[in-house]
């Protein structure tokens, strides 16, 4: 019988979560409560729509040869993906199967030995790290950070490719410390390919007012220009490829 799980949308022709053209799949259910999220429909496991691996595998072979040519493959985003451990091994392992590329969009928050099984039908990693001070972490995010941080020095261990991403908040995430700890930690490890710094937007407050959720960010500016130089040159100043 194939697996069946619980998934946000779908986008066939994604450019922006990994390499090449992507066909990006949105699980549904997140554990982390993200100030601005931009997908806050997506939290809740009990919503979203029950789909199974076979439709999913049938649905992206529509695409496969612009994702072949492009050099992209498939990308498992959300929500967090590993909130749906099997169903997630098992789109990847049949993505493995029929030659495309597997990337995994993940916070880790999640037990490293969940996602362990996982990892061995995963291609590329790109790993959110919202926070490398505790506070300001669990400020932005309701959880700790510390299975993300062990799931990204097992990833090391590994060499398994990741990314890291970043998003950039003013006075939320941009402290110099904070931009220059997680930097000397990225460093640390032996298979980041690049960093992400993604400027903060609120694209996403639209829906926070229709589910009937406070955004507490409304009165928040997107970074400034000089501001995001900054930090791209603190993670540049490590020795990190960044863009």
């Amino acid at each position: 019988m194939t697996t069946i799980g619980k998934i946000h949308s779908i986008e066939s022709c994604g450019t922006t979560d990994g390499p090449g053209i992507r066909f990006v799949i949105f699980t549904q259910g997140c554990p982390l409560r993200c100030l601005y999220c931009h997908n806050p429909d997506c939290r809740n496991i009990t919503d979203g729509k029950l789909v199974s691996v076979d439709e999913l595998i049938a649905e992206i072979q529509k695409y496969t040869s612009y994702i072949r040519f492009s050099g992209g493959g498939v990308t498992i985003s959300g929500g967090e993906p590993l909130m749906q451990p099997q169903f997630v091994k098992e789109i990847c392992k049949r993505c493995q199967e029929i030659g495309l590329h597997t990337a995994l969009d993940t916070s880790g928050f999640v037990d490293l030995d969940t996602a362990k099984d996982v990892l061995k039908f995963v291609d590329l990693v790109l790993l959110d790290i919202k926070s490398f001070d505790p506070e300001i972490y669990r400020k932005v995010t309701s959880v700790s950070l510390e299975p993300t941080l062990k799931l990204a020095r097992y990833l090391s261990e590994i060499h398994k490719p990741t990314w890291i991403r970043f998003v950039l908040v003013p006075n939320l995430t941009d402290a110099r410390h904070n931009v220059t700890e997680l930097a000397h930690f990225v460093s640390s490890l032996s298979n980041v390919e690049k960093v992400e710094v993604l400027p903060f937007h609120k694209m996403g407050e639209y829906k926070w007012e229709q589910l009937g959720y406070e955004y507490q960010l409304k009165d928040t500016p997107p970074p400034s220009p000089e501001l995001v130089r900054n930090t791209i040159d603190i993670f540049r100043g490590y020795g990190l490829n960044v863009n």
